[in-house]
């Protein structure tokens, strides 16, 4: 079992940052792989960036690549999304996810999720 609490989220201008933190607890947390989702009004919940627990590999989508850090925060226990150059279609809720295994970007493999966090993105 994981327990995912996700924190961070808020309004911010358009050029600007934040910093979602993943509050993760659990067993076996190496071979978990930890995922970043997001989701907007009327749309389906959409992939953002992974890494393993290990901290071995990260991986985005297109859609923020070279803008979004994915990290591991070991003091705190957490999975952490850095955010920067935000732009309006940002806007959503975002949710930390996690899974058993290897990378995924289906939303329908990871057995556990977080509550979500708001972030939105003023032009």
């Amino acid at each position: 079992q994981v327990y995912l609490g996700e924190s961070g989220g808020g309004l911010v201008q358009a050029g600007g940052s934040l910093r979602l933190s993943c509050a993760v607890s659990g067993r076996y947390l190496d071979s978990y792989g930890m995922a970043w989702f997001r989701q907007s009004p009327g749309k389906e919940r959409e992939f953002v960036a992974h890494m393993m627990w290990s901290g071995l590999t990260t991986f985005y989508a297109d859609s923020v690549k070279g803008r979004f850090t994915i990290s591991r925060d070991n003091a705190r226990n957490t999975v952490d999304l850095q955010m920067n150059s935000l732009k309006p279609e940002d806007t959503a809720v975002y949710y930390c996810a996690a899974k058993w295994g290897r990378r995924s970007q289906l939303r329908n493999e990871y057995g556990y999720w977080g509550q979500g966090t708001q972030v939105t993105v003023s032009s």
